[in-house]
């Protein structure tokens, strides 16, 4: 199945269970908004997707269109076609914008094969024209000294760059006024087709405005909880998330 699956995931950190039975797949063509309040461990579930370090995996299996990633290095997942766009990108003195993107290209160009300097920046400077950021900025030190929306505009820009199958965006719209809000979910709009599939982790509706999801899932103490509509989104942000939490109690 052309898919990102995650089956029965099982995670700690330091002895704290955090991901508990957590299950959700996500096909190629679809965009997925997960919501909940804090602490119920959707950053988590991004981390772990990633291949963050510090997390235990007790159980459970990641999949991308059949290949397990669970437990692989963070380049070698990235390699399988996964992009985790950060809530709070690191900022790297000393390596320009445009530099970062030509390196993480040319390490997935086949052996023997190499990157074509002209169309690399034809296409760079068309991306960055989607995104409303000015061409000095490929001369910059990567998020060194960035607003919050110019470092989510660079990240967008790196996802689409970098061409995943699958994208994962943590909480991409934290920081951001209206217009940068508008921006980012243009590139990602962009970027919108049969051959990729979008997780957006966040807290708030309003992202859900302008990426607009074909599915919604409510996450609450590990797990997925409810799924719905782009419409559930609506409903959370009018009713807040108290009514899923006593529904989810309710039967346990």
């Amino acid at each position: 199945m052309n898919a990102l699956e995650i089956k029965n995931l099982n995670v700690s950190i330091e002895g704290q269970s955090i991901l508990k039975d957590f299950s959700l797949t996500i096909p190629k063509g679809e965009v997925h908004a997960l919501m909940g309040p804090n602490g119920t461990g959707k950053s988590t579930l991004a981390k772990v997707m990633a291949g963050h370090e510090d997390y235990e995996v007790e159980s459970g299996s990641i999949t991308l269109d059949g290949e397990n990633i669970l437990g692989e290095e963070p380049d070698a997942i990235a390699h399988a076609g996964l992009f985790l766009a950060f809530q709070y990108p690191l900022e790297i003195p000393g390596v320009s914008i445009a530099n970062f993107i030509r390196a993480a290209r040319a390490a997935r160009c086949p052996e023997g094969e190499s990157i074509n300097a002209v169309e690399f920046y034809k296409e760079l400077y068309e991306k960055m024209d989607a995104l409303k950021m000015d061409r000095k900025f490929t001369a910059r030190s990567l998020n060194a000294g960035f607003s919050g929306g110019e470092k989510k505009r660079c990240e967008i820009l790196q996802m689409s760059m970098l061409d995943p199958a699958y994208c994962v965006m943590d909480e991409t719209d934290s920081g951001l006024d209206i217009d940068a809000l508008k921006t980012v979910s243009e590139g990602v709009n962009l970027m919108r087709g049969p051959e990729r599939g979008f997780l957006v982790i966040t807290h708030y509706q309003r992202l859900l405005d302008y990426i607009v999801p074909d599915v919604v899932h409510v996450m609450f103490d590990g797990r997925i909880v409810h799924s719905g509509s782009a419409e559930l989104a609506r409903e959370l942000e009018a009713k807040g998330y108290d009514w899923v939490k006593e529904a989810f109690t309710a039967t346990i």
